[in-house]
Protein backbone atom coordinates (compact mmCIF):
# COMPACT_ATOMS: atom_id res chain seq x y z
CA UNK A 1 0.00 0.00 0.00
CA UNK A 2 1.32 3.27 -0.81
CA UNK A 3 -0.60 5.45 2.16
CA UNK A 4 -3.38 4.71 4.73
CA UNK A 5 -5.74 7.00 3.47
CA UNK A 6 -6.24 8.52 -0.11
CA UNK A 7 -8.37 11.44 -0.21
CA UNK A 8 -9.33 12.45 -3.99
CA UNK A 9 -10.13 16.68 -3.49
CA UNK A 10 -9.00 19.41 -1.51
CA UNK A 11 -11.59 21.40 -0.53
CA UNK A 12 -12.72 21.49 3.16
CA UNK A 13 -13.67 17.72 3.43
CA UNK A 14 -11.00 16.95 2.07
CA UNK A 15 -8.05 18.66 3.65
CA UNK A 16 -9.51 18.57 6.66
CA UNK A 17 -9.98 15.26 6.99
CA UNK A 18 -5.91 14.75 5.58
CA UNK A 19 -5.10 16.88 8.91
CA UNK A 20 -7.05 15.01 10.80
CA UNK A 21 -5.94 11.53 9.66
CA UNK A 22 -1.84 12.98 9.89
CA UNK A 23 -2.39 13.83 13.49
CA UNK A 24 -3.75 9.72 14.28
CA UNK A 25 -0.76 8.86 12.70
CA UNK A 26 -1.87 7.62 9.45
CA UNK A 27 0.17 8.25 5.89
CA UNK A 28 -1.93 10.37 3.87
CA UNK A 29 -1.93 11.23 -0.11
CA UNK A 30 -4.29 14.20 -1.07
CA UNK A 31 -4.43 14.81 -4.51
CA UNK A 32 -5.91 18.20 -5.89
CA UNK A 33 -5.73 18.95 -9.54
CA UNK A 34 -6.39 22.66 -9.02
CA UNK A 35 -5.69 25.47 -6.20
CA UNK A 36 -5.93 23.64 -2.58
CA UNK A 37 -9.28 24.82 -0.64
CA UNK A 38 -11.56 23.98 -3.34
CA UNK A 39 -14.08 26.33 -4.16
CA UNK A 40 -14.31 27.79 -1.06
CA UNK A 41 -10.95 29.42 0.16
CA UNK A 42 -10.55 29.96 -3.92
CA UNK A 43 -14.30 31.38 -5.78
CA UNK A 44 -16.92 31.01 -2.49
CA UNK A 45 -16.76 31.43 0.77
CA UNK A 46 -13.96 33.45 1.35
CA UNK A 47 -13.22 35.85 -1.86
CA UNK A 48 -17.00 36.47 -1.41
CA UNK A 49 -17.19 37.57 1.95
CA UNK A 50 -14.28 39.88 1.55
CA UNK A 51 -15.77 41.73 -1.23
CA UNK A 52 -19.11 41.91 0.97
CA UNK A 53 -17.26 43.08 3.50
CA UNK A 54 -15.61 45.83 1.32
CA UNK A 55 -19.40 46.51 -0.04
CA UNK A 56 -20.79 47.08 3.96
CA UNK A 57 -18.28 48.80 5.31
CA UNK A 58 -19.04 51.26 1.88
CA UNK A 59 -22.83 51.37 2.60
CA UNK A 60 -22.32 51.85 6.38
CA UNK A 61 -20.03 54.83 5.37
CA UNK A 62 -22.60 56.43 3.18
CA UNK A 63 -25.33 56.08 6.07
CA UNK A 64 -22.91 57.53 8.82
CA UNK A 65 -24.45 60.65 9.53
CA UNK A 66 -26.79 60.00 12.02
CA UNK A 67 -23.91 58.36 14.05
CA UNK A 68 -22.76 61.56 14.03
CA UNK A 69 -20.28 60.65 11.39
CA UNK A 70 -19.50 62.83 8.31
CA UNK A 71 -17.97 60.69 5.12
CA UNK A 72 -18.20 60.75 1.79
CA UNK A 73 -16.63 57.58 0.63
CA UNK A 74 -16.35 56.01 -2.62
CA UNK A 75 -15.84 52.52 -3.59
CA UNK A 76 -13.11 51.06 -5.70
CA UNK A 77 -13.81 47.75 -6.71
CA UNK A 78 -9.71 46.98 -7.95
CA UNK A 79 -8.80 47.79 -4.67
CA UNK A 80 -11.03 45.70 -3.02
CA UNK A 81 -10.73 42.97 -5.61
CA UNK A 82 -6.57 43.56 -4.29
CA UNK A 83 -7.77 42.84 -1.10
CA UNK A 84 -9.92 40.03 -1.78
CA UNK A 85 -6.96 38.28 -3.54
CA UNK A 86 -4.34 39.10 -0.64
CA UNK A 87 -6.76 37.18 1.50
CA UNK A 88 -7.08 33.90 -0.43
CA UNK A 89 -3.09 33.56 -1.41
CA UNK A 90 -2.83 33.88 2.84
CA UNK A 91 -5.17 31.21 3.65
CA UNK A 92 -4.10 29.36 0.66
CA UNK A 93 -0.33 29.38 1.54
CA UNK A 94 -1.17 28.81 5.07
CA UNK A 95 -3.17 25.60 3.67
CA UNK A 96 0.13 24.02 1.81
CA UNK A 97 2.14 24.94 5.18
CA UNK A 98 -0.05 22.91 7.27
CA UNK A 99 -0.08 19.92 4.79
CA UNK A 100 3.81 19.85 4.52
CA UNK A 101 3.72 19.91 8.34
CA UNK A 102 1.39 17.61 8.67
CA UNK A 103 3.43 15.20 6.25
CA UNK A 104 0.97 15.09 4.14
CA UNK A 105 1.73 13.94 0.38
CA UNK A 106 -0.17 16.79 -1.77
CA UNK A 107 -0.08 15.61 -5.51
CA UNK A 108 -1.72 18.41 -7.90
CA UNK A 109 -2.76 16.23 -10.29
CA UNK A 110 -6.38 14.81 -10.99
CA UNK A 111 -7.28 11.30 -9.96
CA UNK A 112 -9.58 8.82 -10.45
CA UNK A 113 -10.99 5.63 -8.17
CA UNK A 114 -10.44 2.74 -10.21
CA UNK A 115 -11.23 -0.24 -8.33
CA UNK A 116 -10.80 -1.31 -4.25
CA UNK A 117 -8.56 0.44 -2.74
CA UNK A 118 -6.76 2.30 -6.08
CA UNK A 119 -6.86 5.00 -7.43
CA UNK A 120 -5.43 6.51 -10.99
CA UNK A 121 -3.62 9.22 -11.94
CA UNK A 122 -2.02 10.22 -15.80
CA UNK A 123 -0.36 6.30 -15.72
CA UNK A 124 0.58 6.30 -12.48
CA UNK A 125 -1.20 3.73 -9.88
CA UNK A 126 -1.98 4.35 -6.40
CA UNK A 127 -3.23 2.30 -3.42
CA UNK A 128 -4.68 2.44 0.47
CA UNK A 129 -6.50 0.96 2.98
CA UNK A 130 -9.10 3.65 2.65
CA UNK A 131 -10.28 6.10 0.22
CA UNK A 132 -12.11 9.52 0.55
CA UNK A 133 -13.73 10.68 -2.33
CA UNK A 134 -14.01 15.12 -1.47
CA UNK A 135 -14.26 16.12 -5.06
CA UNK A 136 -17.43 19.05 -4.24
CA UNK A 137 -19.72 20.34 -6.41
CA UNK A 138 -19.96 22.48 -9.46
CA UNK A 139 -22.52 25.15 -10.64
CA UNK A 140 -26.02 24.57 -11.38
CA UNK A 141 -26.42 25.98 -14.99
CA UNK A 142 -30.71 25.58 -15.63
CA UNK A 143 -31.49 25.22 -19.51
CA UNK A 144 -32.68 28.46 -20.52
CA UNK A 145 -32.23 29.49 -24.13
CA UNK A 146 -29.76 32.58 -24.17
CA UNK A 147 -28.17 31.56 -20.81
CA UNK A 148 -24.59 31.92 -22.03
CA UNK A 149 -25.13 36.11 -21.35
CA UNK A 150 -25.37 35.40 -18.37
CA UNK A 151 -22.54 34.63 -15.73
CA UNK A 152 -21.86 32.92 -12.26
CA UNK A 153 -20.61 34.21 -9.08
CA UNK A 154 -17.32 32.85 -9.90
CA UNK A 155 -16.97 35.91 -12.55
CA UNK A 156 -18.34 38.32 -10.19
CA UNK A 157 -15.14 38.22 -8.19
CA UNK A 158 -13.11 39.69 -11.51
CA UNK A 159 -15.36 42.42 -12.04
CA UNK A 160 -13.39 44.92 -13.16
CA UNK A 161 -16.19 47.92 -13.22
CA UNK A 162 -19.82 48.53 -11.41
CA UNK A 163 -22.52 47.88 -13.40
CA UNK A 164 -25.42 50.04 -12.81
CA UNK A 165 -27.90 47.51 -12.89
CA UNK A 166 -28.51 43.66 -12.10
CA UNK A 167 -30.53 40.79 -13.20
CA UNK A 168 -29.64 38.04 -10.60
CA UNK A 169 -31.52 34.44 -11.39
CA UNK A 170 -32.01 32.67 -8.07
CA UNK A 171 -33.28 33.93 -4.47
CA UNK A 172 -31.31 31.30 -2.78
CA UNK A 173 -28.03 31.67 -0.40
CA UNK A 174 -26.12 32.87 -3.50
CA UNK A 175 -28.38 35.01 -4.75
CA UNK A 176 -29.33 36.79 -1.99
CA UNK A 177 -25.48 37.39 -0.72
CA UNK A 178 -24.82 39.38 -4.86
CA UNK A 179 -28.07 40.68 -4.24
CA UNK A 180 -26.75 42.48 -0.98
CA UNK A 181 -23.51 43.33 -2.41
CA UNK A 182 -24.49 44.81 -5.23
CA UNK A 183 -27.58 46.56 -3.91
CA UNK A 184 -24.90 48.16 -1.47
CA UNK A 185 -23.08 49.71 -4.11
CA UNK A 186 -26.27 51.72 -4.96
CA UNK A 187 -26.49 49.15 -7.87
CA UNK A 188 -30.13 48.87 -9.29
CA UNK A 189 -30.56 44.88 -8.15
CA UNK A 190 -33.31 42.90 -9.38
CA UNK A 191 -34.14 39.25 -7.97
CA UNK A 192 -35.81 36.64 -9.59
CA UNK A 193 -37.31 33.68 -8.06
CA UNK A 194 -39.40 30.81 -9.34
CA UNK A 195 -40.70 29.96 -5.62
CA UNK A 196 -43.24 32.13 -3.58
CA UNK A 197 -40.32 33.13 -1.06
CA UNK A 198 -36.44 33.56 -0.81
CA UNK A 199 -34.35 30.76 0.46
CA UNK A 200 -36.26 28.12 0.92
CA UNK A 201 -33.76 26.65 3.51
CA UNK A 202 -35.07 29.24 5.95
CA UNK A 203 -38.47 29.67 8.12
CA UNK A 204 -40.84 31.26 5.82
CA UNK A 205 -41.35 34.02 8.79
CA UNK A 206 -38.04 34.74 8.62
CA UNK A 207 -37.24 34.75 5.19
CA UNK A 208 -40.10 37.25 4.69
CA UNK A 209 -37.96 39.55 7.22
CA UNK A 210 -34.75 39.39 5.68
CA UNK A 211 -36.87 40.15 2.28
CA UNK A 212 -38.15 43.29 3.40
CA UNK A 213 -35.66 44.16 5.13
CA UNK A 214 -33.30 44.29 1.87
CA UNK A 215 -35.82 47.27 0.88
CA UNK A 216 -33.85 48.58 -2.36
CA UNK A 217 -33.99 45.14 -4.21
CA UNK A 218 -36.69 44.42 -6.90
CA UNK A 219 -37.79 41.00 -5.54
CA UNK A 220 -39.76 38.88 -8.47
CA UNK A 221 -41.23 36.10 -6.44
CA UNK A 222 -43.17 33.37 -8.14
CA UNK A 223 -41.05 33.96 -11.52
CA UNK A 224 -39.87 31.78 -14.12
CA UNK A 225 -37.22 32.70 -16.70
CA UNK A 226 -38.47 31.34 -20.28
CA UNK A 227 -35.07 32.68 -22.62
CA UNK A 228 -32.47 35.59 -22.14
CA UNK A 229 -31.51 37.95 -24.68
CA UNK A 230 -28.25 40.24 -24.74
CA UNK A 231 -29.42 42.63 -21.62
CA UNK A 232 -32.92 41.11 -21.86
CA UNK A 233 -34.68 38.37 -19.41
CA UNK A 234 -38.16 37.73 -20.37
CA UNK A 235 -40.27 35.74 -17.40
CA UNK A 236 -43.53 34.97 -16.90
CA UNK A 237 -44.90 35.74 -13.27
CA UNK A 238 -48.59 34.89 -12.32
CA UNK A 239 -49.43 34.04 -15.95
CA UNK A 240 -47.68 37.61 -17.02
CA UNK A 241 -45.19 37.95 -19.55
CA UNK A 242 -42.45 40.28 -17.99
CA UNK A 243 -39.28 41.06 -19.48
CA UNK A 244 -36.53 43.45 -17.70
CA UNK A 245 -33.37 44.66 -18.90
CA UNK A 246 -29.93 45.03 -17.04
CA UNK A 247 -25.94 46.02 -17.99
CA UNK A 248 -25.29 42.50 -16.03
CA UNK A 249 -27.35 39.05 -15.71
CA UNK A 250 -26.16 36.66 -13.07
CA UNK A 251 -27.32 33.06 -12.78
CA UNK A 252 -27.05 31.70 -9.27
CA UNK A 253 -29.84 29.04 -9.26
CA UNK A 254 -27.24 26.53 -6.82
CA UNK A 255 -24.78 24.15 -7.03
CA UNK A 256 -24.84 20.08 -8.17
CA UNK A 257 -22.39 17.32 -6.49
CA UNK A 258 -19.56 16.14 -8.64
CA UNK A 259 -20.07 12.92 -10.12
CA UNK A 260 -17.83 11.08 -12.29
CA UNK A 261 -20.16 8.50 -13.47
CA UNK A 262 -17.98 6.15 -15.40
CA UNK A 263 -15.39 5.54 -12.45
CA UNK A 264 -18.19 5.23 -9.93
CA UNK A 265 -20.47 2.53 -12.45
CA UNK A 266 -17.31 0.75 -13.21
CA UNK A 267 -16.65 0.27 -9.18
CA UNK A 268 -20.17 -0.70 -8.38
CA UNK A 269 -20.56 2.57 -6.40
CA UNK A 270 -24.45 3.88 -5.01
CA UNK A 271 -24.79 7.04 -6.46
CA UNK A 272 -27.20 9.24 -8.43
CA UNK A 273 -26.86 12.32 -10.09
CA UNK A 274 -27.88 13.66 -6.41
CA UNK A 275 -24.74 12.65 -4.31
CA UNK A 276 -22.85 9.90 -3.57
CA UNK A 277 -25.23 7.99 -1.14
CA UNK A 278 -23.19 7.04 2.24
CA UNK A 279 -24.34 6.18 5.67
CA UNK A 280 -24.08 8.33 9.02
CA UNK A 281 -20.52 6.88 9.25
CA UNK A 282 -19.63 8.36 5.94
CA UNK A 283 -19.46 4.59 4.50
CA UNK A 284 -20.15 4.04 1.20
CA UNK A 285 -21.53 1.01 -0.52
CA UNK A 286 -17.59 -0.38 -0.77
CA UNK A 287 -15.64 -1.17 1.72
CA UNK A 288 -13.00 1.31 2.61
CA UNK A 289 -14.26 3.80 0.72
CA UNK A 290 -15.89 7.22 2.34
CA UNK A 291 -17.60 9.94 0.77
CA UNK A 292 -17.81 14.03 2.68
CA UNK A 293 -18.47 17.34 1.55
CA UNK A 294 -20.17 18.38 -1.47
CA UNK A 295 -20.25 15.23 -3.05
CA UNK A 296 -22.89 13.73 -1.11
CA UNK A 297 -25.57 16.29 -2.10
CA UNK A 298 -26.81 16.40 1.66
CA UNK A 299 -25.57 19.63 2.87
CA UNK A 300 -23.60 21.99 0.45
CA UNK A 301 -21.76 23.90 3.12
CA UNK A 302 -18.08 24.02 4.38
CA UNK A 303 -18.61 23.44 7.82
CA UNK A 304 -20.58 20.56 7.09
CA UNK A 305 -18.27 19.21 4.97
CA UNK A 306 -15.25 19.76 7.52
CA UNK A 307 -17.74 17.74 10.02
CA UNK A 308 -18.16 14.98 7.54
CA UNK A 309 -14.44 14.83 6.67
CA UNK A 310 -13.70 14.18 10.40
CA UNK A 311 -16.43 11.89 10.88
CA UNK A 312 -14.77 9.68 8.30
CA UNK A 313 -11.50 9.64 9.38
CA UNK A 314 -12.75 8.85 12.86
CA UNK A 315 -14.73 5.90 11.61
CA UNK A 316 -11.17 4.51 10.22
CA UNK A 317 -9.25 5.11 13.17
CA UNK A 318 -11.52 2.88 15.10
CA UNK A 319 -13.17 5.46 16.28
CA UNK A 320 -16.98 5.59 16.54
CA UNK A 321 -18.34 8.61 15.27
CA UNK A 322 -21.92 9.70 13.12
CA UNK A 323 -22.88 12.74 11.58
CA UNK A 324 -24.97 13.99 13.45
CA UNK A 325 -27.93 16.59 11.09
CA UNK A 326 -30.29 18.18 13.51
CA UNK A 327 -28.07 20.87 14.71
CA UNK A 328 -26.18 21.95 11.60
CA UNK A 329 -25.78 26.12 11.65
CA UNK A 330 -26.11 27.85 8.14
CA UNK A 331 -25.19 31.68 7.74
CA UNK A 332 -25.99 34.16 4.92
CA UNK A 333 -23.40 37.01 4.82
CA UNK A 334 -26.43 39.56 3.47
CA UNK A 335 -26.83 43.00 5.09
CA UNK A 336 -28.50 42.61 7.66
CA UNK A 337 -27.14 39.02 8.27
CA UNK A 338 -29.03 35.67 8.58
CA UNK A 339 -28.38 32.45 10.38
CA UNK A 340 -30.47 29.38 11.55
CA UNK A 341 -30.29 25.82 12.99
CA UNK A 342 -32.61 23.22 14.04
CA UNK A 343 -36.29 22.61 12.59
CA UNK A 344 -38.33 25.51 11.15
CA UNK A 345 -41.62 26.28 11.58
CA UNK A 346 -42.72 24.69 8.85
CA UNK A 347 -41.03 21.64 9.75
CA UNK A 348 -42.41 21.30 12.73
CA UNK A 349 -46.58 21.98 11.22
CA UNK A 350 -45.47 19.40 9.03
CA UNK A 351 -44.29 16.72 11.40
CA UNK A 352 -47.42 17.36 13.78
CA UNK A 353 -44.81 18.09 16.61
CA UNK A 354 -46.35 20.59 19.12
CA UNK A 355 -44.19 23.55 19.66
CA UNK A 356 -44.19 27.17 21.31
CA UNK A 357 -42.65 29.99 19.75
CA UNK A 358 -41.11 33.36 20.81
CA UNK A 359 -40.16 36.10 17.87
CA UNK A 360 -38.81 39.14 19.53
CA UNK A 361 -37.42 41.91 16.95
CA UNK A 362 -33.64 43.30 17.42
CA UNK A 363 -34.31 46.60 18.25
CA UNK A 364 -35.66 45.33 21.46
CA UNK A 365 -32.08 44.63 22.43
CA UNK A 366 -30.03 47.45 23.86
CA UNK A 367 -26.40 47.06 21.74
CA UNK A 368 -28.80 46.28 19.08
CA UNK A 369 -30.40 49.40 19.07
CA UNK A 370 -27.65 51.55 20.26
CA UNK A 371 -25.41 50.49 16.91
CA UNK A 372 -28.35 49.61 14.06
CA UNK A 373 -31.12 51.98 15.13
CA UNK A 374 -34.44 50.55 14.03
CA UNK A 375 -32.58 48.64 11.01
CA UNK A 376 -34.88 45.20 10.76
CA UNK A 377 -34.11 42.04 12.08
CA UNK A 378 -35.45 39.29 14.81
CA UNK A 379 -34.81 36.09 16.37
CA UNK A 380 -37.40 33.11 16.06
CA UNK A 381 -37.13 30.71 19.05
CA UNK A 382 -38.86 27.38 18.80
CA UNK A 383 -39.30 24.47 21.70
CA UNK A 384 -40.98 21.42 22.01
CA UNK A 385 -44.04 22.02 23.68
CA UNK A 386 -43.87 18.74 25.78
CA UNK A 387 -40.11 18.71 27.00
CA UNK A 388 -39.16 22.31 26.73
CA UNK A 389 -36.33 21.33 24.70
CA UNK A 390 -34.73 24.00 22.17
CA UNK A 391 -35.81 22.92 18.63
CA UNK A 392 -35.04 26.05 16.57
CA UNK A 393 -33.60 29.07 16.51
CA UNK A 394 -33.74 31.40 13.70
CA UNK A 395 -32.01 35.31 13.21
CA UNK A 396 -32.23 38.51 10.68
CA UNK A 397 -29.89 41.22 11.77
CA UNK A 398 -26.04 41.90 12.57
CA UNK A 399 -23.75 39.62 13.85
CA UNK A 400 -26.36 36.97 13.63
CA UNK A 401 -23.53 35.08 11.89
CA UNK A 402 -21.48 34.79 15.08
CA UNK A 403 -24.81 34.37 17.46
CA UNK A 404 -25.75 31.14 15.86
CA UNK A 405 -22.90 28.96 17.10
CA UNK A 406 -23.92 29.30 20.75
CA UNK A 407 -28.19 28.39 19.20
CA UNK A 408 -26.11 25.49 17.71
CA UNK A 409 -24.30 24.29 21.18
CA UNK A 410 -28.02 24.54 23.08
CA UNK A 411 -29.67 22.46 20.50
CA UNK A 412 -26.49 20.33 20.09
CA UNK A 413 -26.83 19.75 24.26
CA UNK A 414 -30.74 19.54 23.91
CA UNK A 415 -31.13 22.25 26.42
CA UNK A 416 -34.64 22.96 28.09
CA UNK A 417 -35.86 26.64 27.89
CA UNK A 418 -35.77 26.76 31.85
CA UNK A 419 -31.93 25.58 31.68
CA UNK A 420 -31.23 28.19 28.88
CA UNK A 421 -33.32 30.98 31.18
CA UNK A 422 -30.62 30.18 33.89
CA UNK A 423 -27.58 30.85 31.69
CA UNK A 424 -26.00 34.18 32.17
CA UNK A 425 -24.95 36.40 28.96
CA UNK A 426 -22.68 39.14 28.79
CA UNK A 427 -24.33 42.39 28.84
CA UNK A 428 -24.77 44.71 26.49
CA UNK A 429 -24.45 41.68 23.80
CA UNK A 430 -26.71 41.12 20.56
CA UNK A 431 -26.70 37.76 22.16
CA UNK A 432 -28.90 38.37 24.46
CA UNK A 433 -31.65 38.26 22.19
CA UNK A 434 -31.81 34.49 22.92
CA UNK A 435 -33.12 34.52 26.33
CA UNK A 436 -35.07 37.67 25.11
CA UNK A 437 -36.75 35.14 22.72
CA UNK A 438 -36.60 32.36 25.09
CA UNK A 439 -38.29 34.76 28.35
CA UNK A 440 -40.87 35.70 25.94
CA UNK A 441 -42.09 32.21 25.19
CA UNK A 442 -46.08 31.64 26.60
Amino acid sequence: MDADLIIIGGGPAGYFAAETAAKEGLSVILFEENQLGGVCLNEGCIPTKSLLNSAKIFSVSKNSEKFGVSANPSFNIIEANKWKDETVIKLRKSLELLMKHNHINLIKKNAKIIGPNTVKTDEEIYKAENILLATGSSFVVPKIPGIENAITSKEVLSLQSIPSSVIIIGGGVIGIELASFFSCLNVEVTVVEMLPEIVPLMDAEMASILRRSMSSVNFLLSSKVEKIEKDTVYLVQDKKELKIKADLIIVATGRRPLIDNESFFSIGLDFSEKGVRTDERMKTNIPGLYAAGDITGRFMLAHAAYRMGQVAVNNICNKKDIMREFALPWVIYSLPEAAGVGLTEEELKKREIPYKKSVVPMRANGRFLAEHGEQPGACKILVYEKTGILAGVHMVGSYASEIISSATVMIECELRDREIKEIIFPHPTVSEIIKDSILGLK
